[in-house]
């Protein structure tokens, strides 16, 4: 009977990894580029959105700004590149370097940047590359 009600489970159950990292949605209008999903990318990896705009501006080396919902580039970005970008920074500030889980906050403690996994438990420093 077990072995049937684990047949009968959906995939999604039986997953190891639950988490996937969002793809950017984007077009180029001239010589800019426009993402118009990073707020549903900051809100998936729980992030304040300024802090990955912050990151991905400095690590491009592009200009940029907040345009109502779309986050608008100063120069012509590879789709690729910014999910690259995307990718280090949450091997950086989301992923839990004890266990490998998304779960984690980011606090302010005594001027330090810490981000602390709700899983595990662990608490670790977040060099601030921002």
């Amino acid at each position: 009977m077990l072995e049937r009600a684990h047949q009968n489970m959906p995939k999604a159950v039986l997953e190891k990894e639950r988490f996937e990292m969002p793809k950017v949605r984007g077009r180029l209008e001239g010589n800019k580029t426009v993402i118009s999903n990073m707020q549903q990318i900051a809100g998936t990896l729980r992030r304040p959105l300024d802090h990955m705009i912050k990151f991905l501006l400095k690590e491009l080396a592009t200009p940029g700004e907040m345009r109502r919902s779309n986050l608008v580039f100063g120069s012509k970005v590879s789709a690729s590149r910014i999910n690259q970008k995307i990718r280090e920074y949450a091997e950086e500030f989301v992923f839990c370097q004890s266990c490998g889980k998304p779960d984690t906050d980011l606090k302010e403690d005594g001027g330090l940047t810490m981000m602390v996994c709700s899983v595990c438990g662990n608490r670790q420093i977040v060099k601030s590359r921002i």
